[in-house]
């Protein structure tokens, strides 16, 4: 069931103290192909003894919100990534073209279509959000349909509906307001209504009477959340790269620059060669993502070494 949010301990502006924690993970996203990279390159890790589900705060944003959820569940990294290689269809399905793959719900060259239109008339990043607001609610024509079908489809990616002891943040934005809300266990709304928001993309998700938009309309990754933190992790899907003018301030590089001036370590991972180019328009089309989970699971044992200190 929805439920109106109560007061989030996030402000208007979507900024959340992180000062009490001491490690912070970012998790970014990037459609199906994000979201099976990054569970990929958390399985490789674990395996290799660095244990991400094992910090202090985690963050998520669209697809690395659901990913959140995910390895905070108490489910192991490992039976995630195992479970994504499992969707790879035998050699023969393989040769019959895309059209065996399940249909992404949004399309990727029609979304980026419509949202780099968007980008293009914006001032700034607020008048951004305006603009996406404003043509997400235009949208909405579904009276709760779309919404509904949505939450069930996220739901059943999540091993539980039920917030973790962990602390978890959670960014959307508010569909009628145009600004960022970040949610937590203490915002009273349920886990599934938070990640079902921040990813949904071209269409509002309703929570009571409220509507919500993608959360990497906040500030892409988001990282900047993790301000305070002693270490950040960063796994960026897009390897950085912004839509958005760099004078805006809502890219990556911008952000780990404001983290870093504020005392905290940071480590950013992107992926490599094999995951796959999938980054891009096909990133939501569910086929990438066996690829980009097998890629990301051997770029997560390579790194072993370089986040050793990270997990320590």
């Amino acid at each position: 069931m929805n439920h109106s949010p109560r007061n989030s301990s996030a402000t208007p502006s979507g900024a959340v103290s992180a000062h009490a924690h001491r490690t912070a993970l970012v998790l970014a996203g990037a459609g199906a192909a994000g979201n099976a990279w990054q569970l990929g390159l958390i399985a490789g890790l674990g395996d290799v003894g660095i244990d991400l589900t094992a910090v202090d705060l985690v963050i998520g944003t669209s697809a690395g919100s659901t990913v959140a959820a995910q390895i905070t569940s108490g489910t192991r990294p490992s039976d995630l990534y195992a479970a994504i290689v499992a969707e790879d269809p035998p050699p023969a399905a393989r040769r019959t073209g895309p059209g065996q793959h399940r249909a992404p719900r949004v399309s990727g060259p029609a979304y980026m279509e419509w949202s780099d239109a968007i980008i293009a008339s914006s001032r700034d990043a607020s008048d951004m959000r305006r603009r996406f607001a404003a043509a997400a609610l235009e949208l909405d024509t579904s009276d709760g349909v779309d919404g509904a079908r949505w939450r069930s489809i996220v739901e059943a990616r999540l091993p539980t509906s039920e917030w973790p002891r962990q602390r978890v943040f959670i960014t959307a934005v508010d569909a009628h307001t145009a600004e960022p809300v970040v949610f937590d266990r203490d915002s009273g709304i349920e886990l599934v209504d938070a990640v079902a928001a921040s990813t949904s993309p071209m269409t509002p998700y309703p929570i009571g009477e409220h509507r919500y938009l993608n959360g990497a309309y906040r500030r892409g990754s988001n990282a900047d959340l993790a301000a305070g933190c002693a270490r950040v992790l960063v796994l960026e899907p897009f390897s950085g790269r912004s839509r958005q003018p760099l004078e805006w301030g809502i890219d990556l590089a911008t952000q780990v620059d404001e983290l870093r001036a504020g005392g905290s370590t940071v480590e950013t991972v992107f992926p490599d060669a094999g995951s796959g180019d999938v980054f891009n328009a096909n990133a939501l089309d569910p086929s990438t993502r066996p690829p980009a989970a097998r890629g990301g699971y051997a770029q997560g044992r390579a790194l072993a070494g370089r986040l050793a200190e990270f997990a320590s």
